[in-house]
């Protein structure tokens, strides 16, 4: 049902004008300046020692973007590229080197690594797609144009990663997203179906949300649903209502799984807080809520309330930007990798929900591209919560496989009795990282 819509008012817009162009950022100001509202934050980074050799640190700003780019004295001629996440709404420009110690072990193993701040912040992966390549061949010419250019990155940045790999195709020879939005506007629809599911449930329809929507509203509909008391480990004060909303939460997040219901526990206040009114006349970098929709979504349990039937139906504000095939600021993922992806997420992680891995490897499948293909699931219910040692063996795998090694193991991800299975998860979790801090403590100890 969902797709014939969609496709049919693809048609609409494509006779009403066709995609938007893919707009570059101005020009007017220096390739070597931010544009203008922004400034940067890029301190010198202290060169890291490898075998007793100190690696070469190359920072400065290339159309628009700020960056860094590090060499190592004995490089074996690969480039790393890093693709940050999120960044907010601010008007500063940061570049993060590569997390979880993958700084020190590319460096070690003979890699340089590329990082770019993207020329402007907000949920703006066009701006990470165009900036990240963009270093990567200016890399050329400041350093050596590599042999091979693998890609890294978290959460927006895996959003970049799964879209770079198509905009680009040939250009990368593989890809680690971790905890990234590779199911692209399904996010935004996952954040709209919290939102509408809730106050169905509550009785309390409030969308598009008012200005005191957090401050009034929500603490209503937690009341009514049994909400406000209630967190990871404790008792469980949801009423019926509470549960049938916290199993559709589920649902929509991917489904029956370890750690599901703590992790409801523990994102239900950040995911009412994500919905907040934009300003007026906002970009859709700043406003992505205008693309999310559930006109076709069916909602999963379906009692003791008829959601299905009493669910507020929600069509996207900006169609045009929602059925686009071209790069926009939030670009469509086709699922056409054409490279090695081995990717990493959360079970638990409800920001940016593990029904990204599924959604993704959907559109993999599609298109007969399976083969390029590796994901794993780490038990964690934070953002990101991975340990290096976790994003260590999967970058040595990525870097064997893109090698013309064996393709590496994953996990089951299209099985829904797999990923309901207690176990599930525990095959490429660092055992490890129970004793330290983190919310690896919600998970039933693997066997």
């Amino acid at each position: 049902m969902r797709t014939r819509l969609v496709m049919s008012l693809l048609g609409l817009v494509l006779v009403a004008g066709g995609a938007p162009a893919v707009a570059e950022p101005p020009h007017a100001t220096p390739g070597d300046q931010p544009l203008p509202g922004y400034t940067v934050h890029n301190p010198p980074l202290r060169p890291e020692v490898v075998d007793g050799q100190p690696t070469r640190v190359l920072q400065g700003i290339h159309r628009h973007s700020a960056y860094i780019v590090e060499v190592p004295a004995k490089w074996n001629g690969r480039l790393a590229m890093w693709a940050h996440g999120y960044r907010g709404t601010g008007t500063v420009l940061t570049v993060d080197p590569p997390a979880y110690g993958l700084r020190t072990r590319m460096l070690g193993q003979g890699y340089a690594w590329a990082a770019s701040s993207y020329y402007s912040n907000g949920y703006d992966v066009r701006a990470g797609v165009l900036a990240t390549h963009d270093l990567a061949k200016h890399f050329g010419k400041l350093v050596a144009k590599p042999d091979q250019v693998l890609i890294a990155g978290v959460s927006m940045g895996g959003h970049v990663i799964g879209r770079s790999l198509e905009q680009f195709p040939g250009f990368y020879d593989g890809a680690l997203p971790m905890c990234g939005v590779l199911g692209d506007h399904e996010l935004f629809d996952f954040f709209l179906d919290y939102q509408v599911t809730a106050q169905a449930l509550a009785g309390i329809r409030a969308y598009p949300v008012p200005p005191d929507y957090l401050t009034t509203v929500v603490p209503r509909i937690q009341e009514k649903l049994g909400l406000s008391t209630l967190v990871p480990g404790g008792p469980d004060t949801v009423t019926d209502r509470g549960a049938q909303f916290r199993a559709t939460v589920v649902e929509r997040s991917g489904g029956p799984r370890p750690g599901a219901t703590p992790a409801f526990a523990f994102w239900k206040d950040f995911l009412f807080g994500l919905a907040t009114p934009p300003a007026p006349d906002a970009p859709l970098a700043l406003d992505p809520g205008r693309l999310a929709t559930n006109l076709g979504t069916r909602y999963q349990p379906n009692s003791p309330v008829d959601l299905n039937r009493s669910v507020q139906r929600v069509a996207p504000s900006d169609w045009r930007s929602r059925l686009s095939p071209a790069l926009t600021e939030i670009p469509k993922i086709a699922g056409r990798p054409g490279v090695p992806v081995l990717s990493l997420h959360g079970l638990g992680d409800l920001f940016v929900p593990f029904s990204m891995e599924h959604d993704y490897r959907t559109d993999v499948v599609r298109n007969g591209q399976s083969k390029w293909l590796v994901q794993r699931a780490i038990r964690t219910v934070d953002h990101c919560e991975f340990s290096p040692a976790e994003v260590g063996t999967a970058w040595n795998d990525l870097v064997t496989w893109t090698g013309r090694g064996k393709k590496p193991a994953g996990d089951v991800i299209g099985d829904r009795s797999t990923v309901a299975a207690p176990a599930f998860g525990c095959r490429f979790t660092d055992p490890a990282a129970y004793t330290g801090p983190g919310t690896r403590g919600l998970f039933s100890p693997c066997p």
